[in-house]
């Protein structure tokens, strides 16, 4: 009996743990023009280690370049960091604790699409809200998973939970069955 309830607290443990969560920039009005950004990123967060941003434009008008504070700042748009833009239904993985600035070029910046995301390390009290608060703060996550043949730095957390989770399933039945079994012989 011991072991079973082992098993679970271990389970219980492993699916505490906040999950990545896809983070639709800009909410309903998506990455446009006269959206307040600065108010949609405090009342959207916390954002995390392994969150997603998903920013939805039209890229006939509109781009997403990630850039340093100063840029940001000035809506410099010569010198990014990395061009996000795909094809208007672009993600991008936060994969550091540090403030991301995202930017929209050709002077779009100056009509306010521009945003900071302060990333963090910590789950900010996501994994302890009740399941039904912390699904209404932001959807999970259905980002790409990362090309096999270039696997991110710190490995496949997802599927290394995944396995975990399957691992414990079948622990617990396993060991059930045999605390049964055992009590029925007896």
């Amino acid at each position: 009996m011991a072991g079973v309830v082992a098993v679970v607290a271990a389970w219980l443990a492993i699916t505490a743990t906040a999950k990545p969560v896809l983070h639709k920039v800009g909410g309903s009005q998506g990455w446009n023009q006269n959206v307040n950004y600065t108010e949609w990123s405090s009342s959207t967060g916390p954002f995390l280690l392994g969150d997603w941003l998903y920013f939805g434009f039209d890229k006939r008008y509109y781009n997403v370049l990630e850039v340093n504070k100063t840029s940001y700042e000035s809506c410099n748009d010569r010198v990014f960091i990395k061009n996000v833009t795909r094809g208007g239904r672009d993600v991008f993985e936060l994969t550091e604790a540090k403030p991301y600035y995202f930017i929209s070029g050709g002077g779009y910046c100056f009509h306010g699409m521009r945003v900071t995301i302060s990333v963090s390390k910590d789950d900010g009290g996501r994994s302890a809200l009740p399941p039904a608060i912390a699904a209404s703060t932001s959807a999970p996550v259905l980002a790409p998973a990362p090309a096999a043949e270039a696997p991110s730095k710190n490995g496949s957390p997802s599927l290394l939970r995944l396995d975990l989770f399957l691992y414990l399933i079948v622990l617990c039945v396993t060991t059930y069955y045999l605390y049964y079994l055992f009590s029925v012989l007896e």
